[in-house]
């Protein structure tokens, strides 16, 4: 006999502390597709229960209108990708709700989520919009690498009430990303320049860089007016090896700065001592430090 297995992942909704549902879901197949793969799996079991039948009445007897349509059946011109023997996602999306934003679990391989969150801004000091979601990557090995020798052996209490780990985890040589989603439609590229240099120059002079408006100029002019950011549009900003500050939008890079400074100052508004959303860094700083947690 034939087995096929489709195994699907339901959700459960995961209230966070500050309110807003955070939601991990697989990416699911439209109707038309689950009914074709059932519809593919249901022949194949008919098909091989037939020919079982046959075979073991007359072992040495093959039946060509069986065996050609089995062939046909399990052809890899005829099976698309999505019918495979697992329709199981590997790699799940974790859903802002507020805003049906999604988040890949994993990015780049091995940097995985840590936490999402809002960006959230009062217009006119009476309406508050939000602006864009906003979801924290770090790389697994790398975390371990630079900080597993030194914090390993520590709880995730201990790491979460430590100032020297969150000194090394913001400061340190290691991959993270922070990825915005772009959510509310009127948003222009030139209102996201304008808010970084309020925000990231804010950062920049807390930390005392001598040359900050320079390294902030360099910063904010990658995000030109020809770049369109729509609702759904994606930017991402990257600490690579070397403290290299790395933007893309849609996934085309505009622009790479080394500087420490100015990568620490980008984490600073995520989950620093003021970040945009207090509830998400609680998140993401547990997560974290629930990466050296190897052994335990």
């Amino acid at each position: 006999m034939v087995s096929l297995r489709f195994p699907f992942l339901f959700s459960q909704p995961k209230k966070h502390p500050n309110g807003i549902s955070r939601t991990i879901t697989s990416r699911s197949f439209p109707t038309t597709t689950t009914t074709v793969a059932c519809a593919l799996a249901a022949g194949a079991a008919a098909f091989a229960g037939i020919a079982a039948t046959r075979n073991s009445k007359n072992p040495k007897q093959d039946n060509p209108f069986i065996q050609n349509a089995l062939n046909l059946l399990f052809s890899n011109h005829l099976l698309a990708p999505w019918a495979s023997l697992s329709l199981a996602d590997p790699s799940p999306s974790v859903v802002e709700t507020k805003t049906g934003a999604a988040f890949p679990s994993v990015i780049f391989e091995s940097r995985r989520l840590l936490g999402i969150g809002l960006r959230k801004k009062v217009i006119l000091g009476l309406k508050n919009i939000d602006v864009y979601a906003f979801g924290v990557y770090a790389d697994v090995d790398e975390v371990r690498k630079v900080l597993g020798e030194k914090y390993g052996k520590l709880s995730v209490s201990e790491l979460k009430e430590s100032k020297e780990f969150k000194e090394d985890f913001m400061g340190g040589d290691i991959g993270m990303t922070v990825r915005l989603q772009i959510v509310y439609s009127k948003l222009s590229i030139r209102s996201v320049r304008s808010a970084f240099e309020e925000s990231v120059g804010s950062r920049l002079q807390k930390f005392g860089e001598p040359n900050s408006k320079e390294l902030l100029q360099r910063f904010t002019s990658q995000f030109k007016d020809e770049y369109k950011i729509p609702r759904g549009s994606v930017i991402e900003l990257s600490r690579e090896q070397g403290h290299v500050l790395r933007t893309t939008i849609d996934g085309k890079e505009v622009g790479s700065i080394q500087s420490k400074l100015l990568c620490r100052s980008i984490l600073d508004l995520y989950i620093g001592e003021d970040p945009f959303d207090k509830g998400a860094k609680e998140d993401i700083e547990s997560k974290f430090a629930s990466l050296l947690q190897v052994d335990h």
